[in-house]
């Protein structure tokens, strides 16, 4: 798989150009619990301190650009860190349900060591074609990218040549930047997406 170098945050851009900077939400409890387990659509938990203070060190990096809307998936942890982010702008927070995470269906809580050990049938049915095989009960990465993509898109169109926040979750941004950097979606969980981590894309 090639690899994507960093580019600073401060390249400006060429003139008239949409920024998006998408973010991934701060660490909740569910991201800090070891084994790591999947949290989905239906674990809907506040951030930690930890997440907070990843919350206000991402907004520390985007206060210096001219923010024009910052949006979130409606869950909870989305949605509290981008009330740190829009502070400093004066902004509200714009929640919209098509970012929602990834929806695991009954692998929600679960480490992948208890997947494989209680459902080696669908862990192995599911990685064969992540792109149109769903989580047990749950969603395909093809599901999250024919719901988040449009979405996205009308955000998009609404602020040509702002600067734009979004804050999503580790799935959702790993398929989206698939689709946006054309590599083939079955690769999406290579494309690392930390707490807080930012992706300017334009």
């Amino acid at each position: 798989m090639p690899e994507f170098p960093s580019t600073p945050l401060r390249e400006p851009p060429p003139p008239g150009v949409t920024r998006l900077f998408l973010v991934r939400h701060g660490s909740t409890a569910a991201n800090e619990r070891r084994p790591f387990v999947l949290q989905g659509s239906e674990i809907d938990g506040p951030l930690t301190d930890l997440g907070r203070l990843q919350s206000r060190s991402v907004a520390a990096a985007l206060r210096e650009f001219r923010v024009q809307a910052v949006y979130a998936s409606s869950l909870r942890r989305a949605v509290e860190t981008a009330e740190f982010i829009a502070e400093p702008h004066g902004l509200s927070v714009l929640p919209v349900r098509d970012l929602r995470e990834c929806s695991v269906g009954r692998w929600e809580g679960k480490s992948w060591d208890q997947i494989r050990e209680t459902d080696p049938t669908g862990h192995e049915h599911f990685f064969a074609d992540p792109v149109e095989r769903t989580h047990p009960g749950g969603e395909s990465y093809g599901d999250v990218l024919r719901r988040v993509q449009p979405a996205l898109q009308q955000i998009l169109e609404r602020h040509a040549g702002e600067n734009v926040v979004v804050v999503a979750h580790n799935l959702v941004n790993r398929v989206y930047l698939a689709g946006f950097v054309g590599i083939d979606l079955k690769h999406a969980r290579k494309l690392r997406q930390m707490n807080c981590c930012i992706n300017l894309l334009h």
